[in-house]
């Protein structure tokens, strides 16, 4: 007698031509049932849009009205700050559902340029603004915070239901040896300033230099990311959430106009920053240091740390470590590079506590990281670190 056929519904979207049948049998009578466009593109919609987070978006209208209304700088400063907040995560999912339209080395050069979109906007602004400090503070800030705070904190959440995380150790190890890399390039221009006889046109002259060279090291890195060695890259443990079901069309809207946004809050955080640190007493330096790259991190914060309770601690190195690698490689020169075209004098010659809290960070995180393990002491120290480097940050005269 012949095994009874199982009528199984399958639901396709009409905008790609496949479905999956996970229900492992082969007597299986296949229906197909076309979903329209328009569902599946407002699923996708829905998917970013729907999130706690979001609640925050109504600063927005508030942020971008503000300025023009005249209010009072500290008003124009926060809304402004707790805007850009869910506007990242906005743009990161737009950035992820674009790339997912695209090959693997395009995605790659879509997520290095727009992965720390906020971070790159609000460093235009500044330098605009000629906000050199805030601007070094804003770079030096977002590589500590990802590397200490973010990361410590995700080793400590994962400590909390494992005794022990394990992760690949090479892959890690290739993001670190592009810190060491990006930590040297800064390194040498503030030792070449303390050189007697030189001018600032040289410092600036060895900056863009410097940063030609960077810029070039990261597509290196790309390319050994995403092709020669991408095993090393892979996220074991679990799979990294994608936006994928947006169409192009739809991506690429949400993307151009969610960075539009984030342009127009940034100038106005940026423009608010002199008044603010003069009628409040906040130090340029805390601001460009802690509290702007807390701004531009905070959705990626939330992954690392909850991809790291749930035992994904690959995708957590890939969130902190990877964005920090980003910023070191590709957002620091492209800074230099900006203010070559504004005519602006940003060099990679930063202060030199910034400098030596720099490579201090690279060196504690790399022995954190060497052994391919980490328990949730490792995370204390790196956050007791960061908690350091922040309070002196006070206190560190303009």
């Amino acid at each position: 007698m012949a095994p009874a056929k199982h009528r199984y519904l399958l639901m396709r979207s009409s905008s790609d031509n496949l479905y999956v049948d996970k229900s492992g049998r082969h007597d299986v009578e296949k229906t197909v049932v076309e979903v329209p466009f328009w569902e599946t593109e407002r699923a996708a919609w829905m998917k970013v849009f729907v999130s706690p987070m979001n609640i925050l978006l109504i600063f927005v209208p508030l942020g971008l009205i503000a300025p023009a209304m005249e209010w009072n700088s500290a008003i124009v400063f926060g809304c402004n700050f707790v805007a850009i907040v869910p506007l990242a995560s906005i743009l990161g999912a737009a950035t992820e559902a674009m790339a997912a339209h695209t090959g693997q080395m395009v995605g790659g050069l879509l997520n290095a340029t727009f992965g720390n979109a906020v971070e790159m906007i609000m460093c235009v602004q500044a330098v605009r603004a000629g906000l050199i400090q805030v601007v070094q503070g804003n770079l030096l800030g977002s590589v500590l915070s990802n590397l200490l705070l973010v990361l410590g904190m995700a080793i400590l959440g994962a400590g909390y239901y494992h005794s022990e995380s394990k992760f690949n150790s090479q892959g890690a190890a290739a993001n670190m040896t592009c810190q060491v890399v990006a930590s040297i390039s800064i390194c040498l221009p503030t030792m070449f300033r303390s050189i007697q006889g030189s001018t600032d046109a040289e410092i600036l002259l060895l900056s863009r230099i410097c940063s030609l060279f960077l810029c070039l090291v990261y597509f290196m890195f790309l390319v050994f990311q995403l092709y020669t060695h991408s095993e090393l890259f892979s996220d074991e443990g679990g799979e990294e959430e994608h936006h994928g079901a947006m169409s192009l069309t739809g991506s690429t809207v949400l993307l151009a106009g969610s960075t539009l946004v984030v342009a127009a809050c940034s100038e106005g955080l940026v423009d608010s920053i002199e008044d603010v640190s003069e009628n409040f007493g906040l130090p340029k330096a805390f601001i460009g240091v802690i509290l702007l790259p807390i701004v531009g991190n905070a959705a990626e914060h939330a992954t690392a740390v909850t991809s790291a309770m749930k035992g994904m601690m690959d995708l957590s190195l890939g969130v902190a470590v990877g964005s920090s690698t980003q910023i070191a490689l590709f957002v620091v020169p492209c800074a230099v590079l900006w203010g070559w075209i504004f005519d602006s004098p940003m060099t990679l010659s930063f202060r030199n506590f910034d400098t030596a809290c720099q490579m201090v960070t690279v060196f504690l995180v790399s022995q954190v990281l060497s052994h391919g393990n980490t328990n949730w002491l490792h995370g204390v120290m790196l956050m007791t670190t960061y908690i350091l480097i922040a309070a002196i940050t006070w206190f560190i005269p303009e």
